[in-house]
C-alpha cells in the first residue's frame, strides 16, 4: 500500500519527518520517497513523502513512529505533515493516536485489496 504524506507549504517539517522515519528503528527499511514540485513555482520544492506499507507490521511501525515524532514538535503538532492521502481518501493524522492511525491504515488496505473494513 502506497500512501502520501503532504508538505501542506511546510517543507521543512515533512524533510524533519523523512529523517525521524529514517533513523527510527521500526521504520528505517521501509521505502521512503520524497516528492518535489515539477512546476516553475516549486521546482525541488518537497512536497510530499511517498511511503510504501507493505504489511501489517509496516503499518504499526510507521504508525508509532508518526504519532512518536508528532510529539516531539515543539507544540506537539505537525502542521505541514498532517495529512495523509491514500487513492482518493485525504485524511488529517495530525490528532490521532498510534493506534488510531494503524486502524486508519488497515481500512484503507483493506478497502485497497477488496477486503471489507474492519476485517481481518
Amino acid at each position: 500500500m502506497r500512501i502520501r504524506v503532504l508538505a501542506e507549504s511546510d517543507e521543512r517539517t515533512l524533510a524533519d519527518l523523512q529523517s525521524w522515519l529514517g533513523r527510527d528503528p521500526g521504520t528505517a527499511g521501509l521505502p521512503v520517497e520524497p516528492v518535489t514540485g515539477d512546476g516553475p513555482r516549486t521546482m525541488g520544492v518537497l512536497e510530499a513523502l511517498d511511503v510504501v506499507l507493505g504489511n501489517a507490521t509496516g503499518i504499526a511501525n510507521f504508525a508509532v513512529a508518526y504519532a512518536t515524532w508528532r510529539t516531539t514538535r515543539p507544540t506537539g503538532t505537525a502542521p505541514g505533515a498532517r495529512t495523509l492521502t491514500h487513492g482518493t481518501s485525504t485524511v488529517d493524522i495530525g490528532h490521532l493516536s498510534a493506534e488510531e492511525l494503524a486502524e486508519l491504515l488497515r481500512r484503507l488496505q483493506g478497502d485497497e485489496d477488496g477486503t471489507p473494513s474492519g476485517s481481518s
